[in-house]
């Protein structure tokens, strides 16, 4: 089995498949199309794009699978709010590659049957020993429960969408004057001065009585649930129980032995030290010549019987084996790069070679071991061997033993997963609360939980799955009773309620305080006295860059989106603290930036620039489309 095959091939699901991909663009707003009309004629619709129409179920299953990968990574339950939000950015996604796949088949683009079998030999997951393997293609959009057809059809159409997003990109570049104005902007200082207004002040004195508290409860009802679960069956099979299982019989066990006998066989190694005088990239003759000089003088000391390993962790420039005294440990050719390597196989044990240059400067290498070329035998390494070949067998039953559970799934013939464990070896079991962050004994894995909390499932009498949790660990699982999230009682909340209600108000004291000094500093009083009334301070106004790291982020991006100041009068800025509090900032000076002192950085700059300049080419290009499309949403596909 393949290690994360559902991650691997998500880049590829274009379509019903989609759960993030490379053309991902958020939209907070449905005004962000042409056209939206929110009614619908069949509830077996979830969306349709111009001609194109993503069932419910289709849409269903892709948010079932971006709640359980968000929850995973939150660790908790997501509030009713964030839900409908991220629940509109999947739809927006949908739209996205969906105009995107639109517009590149209406202009032309197409991928050949030579284009796309050269795209699926690419594929890391496809390959077996580096080379494309046909029977690893097939099992893995079977674990997947991808068909061929569909999964290549997809493939075709994200290909087609690159080439039109290549033409697009293709022209794009930067002028000089773009290149001044990155410069300019980029390295722009700005001369700060602020003050933290903090929120353990202006909480000490918020004592919420018991309505505020109830009051607070009913208003954040969404942030106070249960967290979902569901009692859970499962049944799993991993591929050592299926090894355990494989008959040995001799004749066999010789004959895959003699087959892959290379497996067992280890190549010459050989032990030894070396020390490095380094010639940096690029170095001119002269300094070259004084590389191999000073390599040549330290051999002359170990042929006078100076003591190598001394002489290595005085002067080898190579850190990694320096304070071993130049040892690199036993290892293969292969383990080097070519000059050295030929220069150590062909030396004798003892022996010290003459200055050898690569591209990292002159070795001095001195040979002390060889470990000879050797193979293990049937006979002394049986137990190993046995093992190894257990678990090849084993492999090949595993994928034959997942497509027969898949395919009886897919019949629709059984709801007993009892009868399923039976008949193919699997190990029944149960989970008793299950969530999306904590899986019990099956972990917490994205996949699966996407399958536990479909709706299918969470009806109830169906049995899903197979879900690969690791390359050797299949499940199939069986939801015997589903908690929804309800409203926890208010006691049990009261001391997360209170901390809510002090922060919230503290907050607003301390905005409310930031207010009224930035109108007594607009209205000409000077900084110093306005802090001092607030009982805080402030440090002296210095220049900061936009990555100062000595500035609280919040205050620092303030100051770089403030409008410059006027001549002679600062600019003034309220600016409300992630974490509560807020703070009282002044910008007094702008300097334009200039290139730095280090070119290589400055080239990083200007293609981080071009870079997102190619992708703001592409964003104008996507919500053009966009607004022009034609979008049907089925207002109760989410419910």
């Amino acid at each position: 089995m393949l290690q994360n095959l559902g991650d691997k091939l998500k880049r590829h699901k274009w379509l019903g498949y989609l759960v993030l991909g490379p053309l991902a663009l958020i939209f907070a707003a449905w005004g962000a199309y042409g056209v939206v009309n929110t009614s619908f004629g069949s509830s077996s619709y979830g969306l349709k794009i111009n001609d194109q129409e993503f069932s419910a179920t289709t849409i269903q299953n892709a948010w079932q699978q971006r709640l359980s990968e968000i929850q995973a990574q939150q660790k908790t339950e997501i509030p009713a709010v964030e839900r409908t939000l991220l629940q509109q950015q999947l739809i927006d996604q949908y739209v996205r590659t969906a105009v995107m796949q639109q517009r590149a088949k209406d202009s032309g683009f197409r991928v050949s049957d030579a284009g796309l079998v050269d795209a699926l030999k690419k594929e890391a997951v496809f390959q077996v020993d580096g080379h494309f393997d046909a029977a690893a293609y097939r099992n893995a959009l079977a674990q997947a429960g991808l068909s061929v057809t569909t999964y290549e059809s997809d493939l075709r159409a994200g290909l087609a969408v690159d080439q039109l997003t290549e033409g697009l990109q293709l022209g794009n570049f930067l002028t000089n004057a773009d290149v001044a104005r990155i410069f300019a902007l980029e390295n722009e200082q700005r001369e700060v001065r602020f003050a933290l207004l903090p929120l353990a002040h202006y909480e000490a004195g918020v004592n919420p009585d018991e309505a505020q508290i109830k009051a607070w409860y009913d208003a954040h009802a969404s942030d106070y649930l249960t967290t979902e679960s569901v009692r859970l069956q499962y049944a799993d099979l991993k591929l050592d129980t299926v090894a355990a299982t494989v008959p040995i019989d001799n004749a066999d066990l010789q004959s895959w032995y003699e087959k892959n006998q290379s497996r067992y066989s280890q190549v010459e190694q050989r032990r030894a030290r070396h020390i490095l005088i380094q010639v940096p990239a690029g170095a001119d003759a002269k300094t070259d010549a004084a590389a191999l000089k000073k390599a040549q003088d330290l051999l002359a000391q170990i042929r006078k019987g100076a003591d190598f390993a001394e002489l290595a962790k005085k002067n080898s420039d190579d850190s990694g084996s320096a304070a071993q005294g130049g040892d690199l440990g036993f290892a293969d050719a292969s383990a080097y790069v070519k000059p050295f390597a030929d220069a150590l196989f062909k030396m004798k044990p003892g022996e010290v070679s003459e200055p050898v240059h690569t591209q990292y400067g002159y070795h001095i290498i001195r040979m002390d071991e060889l470990q000879p070329a050797r193979a293990k035998t049937l006979s002394d390494s049986h137990a190993e061997i046995e093992a190894d070949y257990r678990r090849d067998k084993a492999a090949e039953l595993f994928g034959d033993r997942q497509e027969q559970i898949q395919q009886k799934l897919e019949a629709g013939t059984t709801g007993d997963l009892t009868g399923l464990a039976k008949d193919f070896g699997l190990t029944v079991g149960d989970v008793n609360e299950f969530t999306r962050t904590d899986g019990g004994a099956l972990g917490t894995n994205a996949d699966l939980n996407r399958v536990v909390f479909s709706a299918d499932m969470l009806a109830g009498g169906r049995v899903g799955g197979p879900v690969a949790l690791a390359d050797d660990h299949l499940v199939l699982v069986k939801v015997l009773e589903h908690r929804a999230p309800a409203p926890k009682p208010l006691a049990s909340v009261r001391s997360d309620i209170i901390a809510a209600i002090r922060k919230d108000t503290g907050s607003k004291l301390a905005r409310a305080a930031a207010d009224n000094a930035l109108k007594q500093l607009d209205a000409g009083a000077s900084f110093d006295t306005v802090i001092k009334s607030l009982g805080v301070s402030a440090a002296p106004a210095s220049f900061v860059a936009r990555a100062d790291p000595q500035l609280p982020v919040q205050v620092r991006d303030a100051a770089f989106v403030v409008a410059p100041p006027a001549a002679g009068k600062p600019a003034y800025r309220v600016v409300p603290l992630e974490e509560g509090g807020a703070a009282v900032l002044a910008v007094s000076a702008v300097r334009p930036g200039t290139a730095g002192a280090n070119p290589t950085n400055d080239q990083k700059l200007i293609s981080e620039y071009a870079r997102r300049d190619r992708e703001a080419l592409l964003e104008a290009y996507v919500q053009d489309l966009q607004q022009h499309a034609k979008i049907q949403t089925n207002s109760t596909v989410f419910q």
